[in-house]
């Protein structure tokens, strides 16, 4: 299984630290050049590899950790996303509501990568929050995942075990992706929501 991260911004990078504390390997890459993140990679760990935006959608699991509507630029790249599995990390917040023409903003990004298995999640937390250790004084950093494939949602979830953090499943876009979304001047019930789980 190979992982890439779209987007080198302050998520983006927050996820990369993720990777690179569990030495997993993952392509980082952005509008900028290869050369340009660098500096900042091999500061994060050896494990993360910056590449070009070919090298980040060739693997099979992409986060998506770009300025909202910068997610139309991905998607145009493929034809169809089957057999891939897309992170959304993406929040609408300053988005007008009717831009978003009634959907969940999940539901937007969704639609733009035809054939995909879809996941919303890791968005919910700050970047410097989900930069950190997600063990917390014997627990784990909670995330949260929605999808309307249920089938998606479970490798999604062992993934995140396997960085650390503790996953749980909201149910559908329509209705768990709301509690982690921004859009307009509002922000989802569950975002910033600080959460660890005991085991």
């Amino acid at each position: 299984m190979s992982y890439s991260i779209i987007g080198f911004g302050a998520v983006g990078q927050a996820l990369a630290r993720a990777f690179a504390r569990k030495s997993i390997d993952v392509t980082v890459a952005s509008r900028r050049p290869p050369a340009m993140l660098m500096e900042r990679a091999r500061a994060i760990g050896p494990n993360v590899v910056p590449g070009t935006l070919e090298d980040a959608i060739a693997s099979d699991t992409i986060f998506l950790a770009v300025p909202f509507w910068e997610h139309r630029e991905v998607a145009k790249q493929l034809a169809t996303w089957q057999g891939k599995t897309i992170i959304d990390t993406t929040n609408a917040y300053g988005v007008p509501v009717e831009e978003l023409e009634g959907q969940p903003p999940a539901t937007v990004v969704a639609r733009a990568f035809t054939g995909a298995r879809f996941v919303k999640g890791f968005n919910h937390l700050p970047a410097a929050v989900l930069a950190a250790d997600p063990g917390v004084n014997g627990g784990s950093r909670v995330v949260f995942l929605s999808s309307d494939d249920e089938n998606a949602v479970a490798p999604v979830a062992a993934l995140a075990e396997q960085l650390g953090f503790a996953p749980i499943a909201l149910g559908p876009l329509k209705d768990g992706g709301l509690l982690v979304q921004g859009r307009g001047n509002t922000w989802g019930q569950l975002i910033f929501q600080d959460l660890v789980k005991f085991k």
